[in-house]
């Protein structure tokens, strides 16, 4: 909403709310003031602004109107007397606006998806925090998108010094071909480095044209390496760096779940993971996975990945057991403890075996006012089997402590 609204609405709300509280806008008028407002949704980004300006300034005149009309209320003998049926209007459509609020809201709780007004915030879209995590995440709201083929976030972007119990110097497959002969003397201190992004390739491809709800369709990609910084004797080589593209569709939900969640997205996904090394280190497999996200109150969020390994000529196969150690899916849950604060734990598995990580990031350098950083202090702690692809049958504690950028 353009600032030059703001004040001078705010200013007259506070002279007119008093004079017209018992007053209540007729039910026609109350429906013409939504149709006006509901007129913008639905439509593209640019022309779905341009229409919200519109709006904007249409009630800057009729409040700067009324609000000249109060001004000579407070000094008139007749003062008490009902507004006029123009200050109903006005009221009518701000209180109509306010109440265009879509997902519905919880009995009890806050609102589900956004928090004000759809499609119109002080940040562009997918960065207007009135909306959920997972609304601006996957863009799952008209008010909380941004456009097709923008660079944004994926998993968080990391740069941290990693620690762990021990050290796999010897990777093993039950391929002869992938099994190395030698150790390698690899230092157990290192350099962990993570990129992720992702692009939103289209959007409202299922979902109504007139509709608040995105469905949308996104490539991903995050690397992982483990770089051997502290380990002048071998001359600081990259030990390992795991590849994945994603392909990624994602369709929205309001569904009302017991004790408060909503269920917000489903979803489906195409990877491909790879470490690009030659034999006898190279590893590599290709899955699908379906995938289900929920929240509650903006405090905690879940999502659920099932997935299936696609098959391999078994001669070809770098890591034939891989399934048997990393699993079958993965459970991840978020808590946004403070403004500052966030814990994420994954649990990667539904085996025997599998791997649990525990993630805490803060912010750091926040500015004033409305502001806010993207730059985190990253902690983690993992145990388990694949840490990355190298080690995907060799199980360890590892601890990670650096930066991570994330909500770009």
């Amino acid at each position: 909403m353009p600032k030059p609204f703001i004040r001078p609405a705010l200013s007259v709300l506070s002279l007119v709310l008093p004079v017209l509280a018992a007053a209540q806008p007729p039910t026609p008028a109350r429906a013409e003031a939504a149709a006006a407002w509901q007129a913008c949704l639905g439509k593209p980004d640019r022309a779905r602004l341009n229409c919200f300006d519109g709006w904007a300034r249409e009630q800057q005149d009729l409040l700067a109107a009324i609000e000249e009309k109060v001004r000579s209320a407070e000094t008139s003998p007749t003062r008490n007397e009902a507004p006029s049926a123009q200050a109903a209007v006005v009221r009518g459509q701000v209180a109509a606006a306010l109440a265009t609020v879509q997902p519905e809201r919880v009995e009890g709780g806050p609102a589900s998806g956004s928090a004000g007004i759809i499609g119109v915030g002080l940040e562009q879209g997918c960065r207007d925090r009135q909306f959920s995590d997972l609304s601006r995440f996957w863009e799952l709201e008209s008010g909380s998108s941004c456009p097709t083929f923008g660079l944004r976030a994926f998993q968080p972007s990391t740069v941290s010094v990693a620690a762990g119990d021990h050290i796999n110097r010897q990777p093993s497959s039950p391929n002869p071909l992938n099994s190395a002969t030698e150790p390698i003397d690899y230092s157990k201190h290192e350099m962990r480095l993570a990129v992720s992004v992702r692009t939103k390739l289209a959007s409202g491809l299922l979902t109504p044209r007139d509709g608040t709800l995105r469905d949308s369709l996104w490539a991903a990609y995050t690397a992982q390496s483990y770089w051997q910084l502290f380990n002048s004797a071998l001359s600081r080589p990259f030990r390992n760096t795991d590849h994945m593209p994603e392909l990624i569709y994602v369709y929205p939900t309001t569904m009302k779940l017991p004790g408060g969640w909503l269920w917000r997205y489903s979803g489906a996904g195409l990877v491909h993971q790879s470490n690009g090394q030659s034999d006898p280190l190279s590893r590599s497999w290709n899955r699908v996975y379906l995938m289900a996200g929920f929240e509650k109150d903006n405090r905690l969020n879940l999502q659920l990945r099932l997935w299936k390994r696609l098959p391999e000529d078994v001669l070809k196969d770098n890591n034939s057991d891989i399934s048997r150690y990393v699993g079958r899916g993965d459970l991840t849950l978020g808590w946004n403890i403070d403004s500052k604060n966030s814990l994420r734990a994954t649990y990667t598995g539904f085996n025997r075996r599998g791997s649990g990580r525990l993630e805490w990031t803060r912010s750091l350098g926040d500015g004033l006012g409305n502001s806010f950083s993207g730059l985190r202090l990253y902690t983690a702690v993992f145990h388990g089997y694949g840490d990355s692809l190298l080690d995907y049958n060799f199980k360890r504690t590892v601890f990670s402590i650096g930066l991570s950028l994330v909500d770009f």
